[in-house]
């Protein structure tokens, strides 16, 4: 017995829409039940919200197009301002109305005043006065950011222009945070709650590959949510994920090591690679081609390069500067700065360096802190150029100190200025240092 019911639509095509959004019946039966039947008035606006991948405008898509309903569908981060976002939805209304074969005329509108005159006219061109026209707004938080007018008259667009037209807000932020100080006509909110990991099993489950059995592609699926569930609930984030990994978990069933059965053997096969992968999630540093070639590869996961956030860490040109100079005053000791970063010091000897703290290394004592003058000085010398201590340098020590790069260590007192310490590891600053050709072992103590 079908889960979606409703009088005004075939049964046949319900059964289809079930089928296409799994997990998701409760909410397209209330939405099915607010919409009522095509020529009937449904409810002016329709407010929807819910994380992000909960499958807000999925459903809405594949319940407007199965349900073959008029319907606009405009995203507002695309159409970003109050006239782009108008013109469009006209103009796919004209698309609606004239042949594919015919172009579009751009009709300029300026104000919503313009709008509500030339959206009865386009609705009137479309014979559809008989049936609910629908506009979804997708993304409808950037609603706010427009003129003030435009959300409340998005609310009430049905009373406006006296024709039959539900405006649908997808969003993943709360009603709350959209109602105006001055008020507005309150929408009907319907809630999508994220897909428990049983929800999730069963739609990662469906697209199993036709040459293996669905209980063997099940059993992989309940192997990646086991590991990437307390880090990743996004659906289209694991559905990558389990695309990206699958081959890996079939190798020892085509080589014949295992069969589809034999867990023990496929789980110890994935299990390192999945590793790998967690240090990626929700991050395309590498394409899939290249993750995918480094899975045959088989490379140990130390031996990994370019898959860690921290090695690809975009910053301006003297911020990475300034984190070297940084990393240089934690781990140099501060009698070494002569030798480093003076043309003419002098012959210093190294056997008297290294008779107290022969033993010791600075990497193991760990970052020790420095002043501000300090790194200021180390700065100037590793930069090739000419470096004014302008705002826009302390400016940017600031975003390190914000991005946890660098921590401030002391009190903020006005007799001594700020003291830091520098928090990267050694191959992350190796990594940056590469990136602006800048030899940092040549500069460290422990590496002479």
């Amino acid at each position: 017995m079908p889960n979606i019911e409703h009088p005004a639509y075939p049964a046949a095509t319900l059964l289809q829409l079930e089928s296409l959004v799994p997990c998701r019946e409760s909410q397209v039966s209330m939405l099915l039940s607010i919409f009522g039947e095509r020529q009937q008035f449904s409810f002016p606006s329709i407010f929807i919200y819910g994380h992000t991948s909960s499958g807000k405008t999925y459903v809405m898509q594949t319940l407007l197009k199965t349900l073959q309903l008029p319907h606009v569908f405009v995203n507002c981060v695309e159409y970003f301002t109050s006239r782009l976002l108008l013109e469009e939805i006209l103009i796919q209304l004209q698309r609606d109305a004239t042949s594919e074969t015919k172009q579009t005329s751009h009709v300029p509108c300026d104000n919503f005043n313009d709008f509500v005159r030339l959206f009865k006219q386009a609705v009137a061109s479309q014979e559809i006065q008989d049936q609910t026209l629908y506009i979804v707004l997708d993304r409808a938080e950037q609603l706010r950011e427009m003129e003030a007018n435009v959300l409340p008259a998005f609310l009430r667009l049905q009373e406006l222009t006296d024709r039959n037209v539900t405006v649908v807000l997808l969003s993943e932020i709360v009603w709350e945070l959209f109602r105006p100080s001055t008020g507005c006509f309150e929408p009907c909110t319907l809630y999508f709650p994220d897909y428990s990991i049983g929800h999730l099993q069963k739609i990662l489950s469906q697209n199993h590959p036709p040459e293996y059995s669905a209980d063997f592609y099940a059993a992989y699926i309940n192997i990646l949510l086991g590991v990437f569930y307390m880090v990743c609930r996004d659906l289209k984030e694991l559905q990558h994920l389990a695309v990206l990994n699958f081959s890996k978990y079939c190798e020892p069933v085509v080589s014949g090591e295992a069969n589809e059965r034999d867990t023990r053997k496929l789980w110890k096969n994935i299990e390192p690679h999945l590793k790998k992968a967690m240090q990626t999630v929700y991050l395309r540093e590498i394409s899939s081609s290249q993750w995918e070639r480094l899975q045959r590869e088989d490379g140990e996961p130390g031996q990994l390069k370019g898959l860690s956030a921290h090695t690809h860490v975009e910053l301006p040109y003297y911020s990475k500067f300034l984190l070297i100079a940084a990393y240089l005053a934690s781990y140099n000791p501060v009698r070494t700065d002569k030798r480093f970063f003076l043309k003419h010091h002098g012959k210093i000897r190294k056997t008297n360096f290294k008779k107290k703290h022969e033993k010791t290394s600075n990497h193991l004592l760990g970052p020790k802190p420095f002043p501000l003058d300090r790194l200021l000085a180390i700065l100037y010398s590793i930069v090739d150029n000419r470096v004014a201590p302008t705002a826009n340098i302390f400016s940017q020590i600031t975003s390190l100190v914000t991005l946890q790069l660098l921590s401030m260590v002391g009190h903020n007192d006005q007799l001594d200025g700020p003291r830091y310490k520098c928090t990267v590891s050694l191959d992350f600053i190796r990594a940056i240092a590469r990136t602006v050709n800048f030899d940092i072992i040549k500069y460290l103590y422990d590496f002479l």
